[in-house]
């Protein structure tokens, strides 16, 4: 069996945004017993994380973390047309990634404790990020 969701989120500008609910409702409305679900994100200035979904400050963490591996500003940025932070967007999507496959085992995503999965916004405006989600098995 195949099940297949769209939507989207409206983001506020930079920062992370849990989807782990959609993803647990998408499992549930699919009748699927077993196999895999997978999230996807159509945008190349946006991505997908695995990340700690208990104490906020560790997402604070991971967007200082990301501001300063991948700054904007930078000198050497040749694709600047749409802004100062669209190039630095786009790496950082490129460092992350634009699925998260998560095992489905009993009817539900196999997560562990604290594990969430969340949409990781990369310019500083806000946008409407189109997403989808995939779950196939018995």
């Amino acid at each position: 069996m195949t099940h297949v969701e769209h939507f989207e989120i409206d983001t506020r500008g930079k920062g992370t945004y849990e989807v782990t609910d959609r993803l647990e409702q998408a499992v549930r409305a699919s009748g699927i017993r077993t196999g895999l679900a997978t999230v996807f994100v159509r945008h190349t200035s946006a991505s997908l994380v695995m990340f700690e979904n208990a104490d906020p400050s560790a997402r604070t963490d991971l967007h200082a973390y990301f501001d300063r591996l991948v700054p904007e500003n930078e000198p050497w940025y040749v694709h600047t047309m749409e802004g100062p932070d669209d190039m630095p967007s786009h790496l950082r999507m490129a460092l992350t990634r634009t699925t998260e496959t998560v095992p489905v085992e009993d009817g539900r995503p196999l997560l562990g404790t604290w594990q969430g999965v969340f949409l990781f916004e990369h310019r500083r405006a806000p946008h409407r990020r189109r997403l989808t989600i995939t779950i196939v098995g018995d």
